[in-house]
């Protein structure tokens, strides 16, 4: 069975920050998780990666590029972010 995929859109209100990509505008962002299913009697999956989608620094406004990130790291920035007025 192939891996599963999940996006999701994380808005933030104002500038965020994570460890491996720095400080980076508000705005809206594209979370990709990728998770392998397990080989059990049931159905059960294991986290692989989570990726995020910047804007690519210095190039065309259409290019993209995908760091890996911590989830929790991205729900403790966005908790952040609903506390910051």
């Amino acid at each position: 069975m192939p891996d599963r995929i999940t996006r999701s859109s994380v808005t933030f209100l104002h500038p965020f920050s994570l460890a491996n990509i720095g400080e980076q505008p508000a705005g809206t962002y594209t979370i990709e998780t990728v998770e392998e299913l397990l080989p059990l009697s049931f159905v059960a999956y294991r986290r692989v990666s989570t990726t995020i989608e910047l804007p690519a620094v210095g190039t065309v406004a259409f290019q993209r590029q995908i760091v890996a990130v911590d989830p929790a790291e991205i729900l403790d920035a966005q908790a952040k972010d609903g506390k910051t007025k």
